[in-house]
């Protein structure tokens, strides 16, 4: 169906008045089209200034000729002249329009456009009467024509559903929405030039695997056709990268799309980005300091400060970060001294008499990350590196020397929340194969069709070297760094449930 015979009505929005503007704006798109004045055909457009650059250096760019072009996000007319903004990526620029300049015919055309159409002015730069720097215009086109008006500012973009699922809309009309993305941005450059500078070597492993593994999380599930088998989106970049370490690149890093099939609330979204890395001959201790330094150099070079804002706290990311045990963390806040269970049935006893339920098959190891979980996560709100986890809950870490019910693993928290997960990891291929089956087992009893990942577990047989990993959230550190409070607003097009 061409332009000229789709229905009005199939442009609508939900209120009537905006269905009706929408059908008045398409009316001027089909008049200028027959004036054989098509506001979809140019193709092109030089611009040589952007409104950032003529703000920061108007004393140097004063009465210059410049060419700019951006999105009119207001306009006021005043008899034979008029005033406009123009939002561009930098921001918004003035133009004044005088009727003189640019002849009657164009500026009968400017007084007839609506706010949204993109337009290209050509003018000199000067300064008004009212002090703010603008762009005289002496030639005006416009680029594209806006077939609906923007939601009230201060109403519709309030509305989190419409700010999400129409996240055009929440950059155009929101400035500090724009400033949270160009921050993401800036974040992963910086940590990407970080692991350059030490030696990483950034790769790509695959996203569609042929088996699940028998990590807790649940996959997402698709066809392929060709193959006639099911594959899986990855939970995780680990095993893969961890070949790679045995391939003798000893230090690689990816910047990984995961995917989990799982609830969502603020902190967690089923589609996210997760940062793994994993270095030859270190341990978990040479990855705590290389989140502190990471963390530190990051917040410095993008926020400014390492002392960063969050929600009503104030963060410090420059190390030494705060150490303790998950043990130590549970006495600390729990009161209850876990070195004291001898048998599982009495570390599940102390779980209940502390008021929570455990599952009558955990372990004293699981009762202690429950305890940890319900005591003590919470308190945890300036960086903290909390260590030594049960072997039972860390199938890939290497077992603590001297005490091999626990492991060489930590996660970090900051403001009561986990932003990453370490270890020293475990090269053991005898161990790895029975701590594969033992999940595997474990999965299979809760319905999963998991087996153990037989070319992983070949490729340590062939020798692993002693290896660090660490994998973070990099949507929470965006968070983080930019003091968003959901994870939504920091990803530009969060799930969502469609509309019925």
């Amino acid at each position: 169906m061409t332009d000229e015979n789709r229905p009005i009505q199939d442009i609508t929005c939900n209120d009537a008045d905006l269905s009706e503007q929408s059908a008045i704006r398409l009316q001027k798109a089909r008049a200028l089209m027959a004036a054989e004045e098509n506001p979809y055909a140019i193709t092109k457009f030089d611009r040589d200034r952007l409104s950032g650059e003529i703000l920061q250096n108007f004393e140097a760019l004063e009465n210059q000729t410049a060419t700019i072009a951006g999105r009119m996000m207001s306009r006021r007319i005043m008899g034979k002249a008029g005033f406009a903004h123009l939002l561009d990526r930098d921001g918004e620029l003035q133009i004044y329009v005088r009727r003189d300049d640019v002849g009657e015919a164009a500026y009968e055309a400017f007084k007839d456009y609506d706010i949204g159409d993109i337009l290209g002015v050509k003018g000199f730069i000067f300064r008004t009467k009212a002090g703010e720097i603008s762009l005289h215009a002496q030639e005006i086109t416009l680029l594209t024509k806006s077939l609906h008006p923007f939601p009230e500012k201060f109403h519709g973009l309030k509305d989190t559903d419409i700010r999400y699922r129409q996240r055009y809309l929440d950059l155009i009309i929101n400035p500090e929405t724009r400033k949270v993305f160009e921050a993401r941005s800036r974040i992963l450059k910086e940590i990407r030039s970080f692991l350059d500078a030490r030696g990483y070597l950034e790769v790509d492993t695959p996203v569609l695997e042929t088996q699940e593994n028998g990590a807790e999380a649940r996959p997402f599930i698709t066809r392929h056709n060709a193959l006639g088998i099911d594959m899986y989106l990855r939970i995780e970049t680990e095993l893969h990268l961890k070949r790679l370490i045995v391939g003798g690149l000893e230090k690689v890093y990816e910047v990984g799309r995961i995917f989990r099939n799982e609830g969502m609330d603020t902190r967690h979204n089923p589609e996210f980005t997760m940062i793994e890395l994993y270095e030859a001959y270190t341990d978990y201790e040479g990855m705590m300091e290389l989140v502190e330094s990471l963390f530190a150099t990051v917040a410095q070079n993008v926020c400014g400060s390492t002392c960063v804002p969050y929600q009503d706290k104030m963060i410090e990311l420059r190390g030494p970060w705060a150490r303790m045990t998950m043990a130590e963390a549970v006495k600390q806040y729990g009161g209850i001294d876990t070195s004291l269970w001898q048998t599982d049935e009495e570390a599940r006893a102390a779980v209940k008499a502390a008021g929570f339920e455990p599952e009558a098959r955990f372990t004293r190891g699981e009762c202690l990350n429950q305890l940890f979980e319900e005591t003590a996560e919470a308190h945890l709100i300036q960086p903290t590196f909390l260590y030594d986890y049960p072997i039972e809950i860390s199938p890939l870490a290497k077992r603590k020397l001297g005490d091999p019910l626990f492991t060489e693993r930590f996660e970090f928290f900051i403001n009561g929340g986990e932003y990453g997960n370490a270890f020293s990891e475990l090269n053991d291929p005898l161990d790895q194969r029975a701590r594969f089956e033992a999940q595997a087992e474990k999965r299979r009893a809760q319905g999963a069709n998991v087996q153990a990942d037989e070319d992983f577990l070949s490729a340590i047989e062939y020798g692993l070297p002693p290896t660090g990993g660490l994998g973070f959230g990099f949507d929470r550190m965006v968070m983080l760094l930019t003091n968003s409070s959901s994870i939504r607003d920091v990803l530009l097009f969060p799930t969502m449930k469609p509309r019925e």
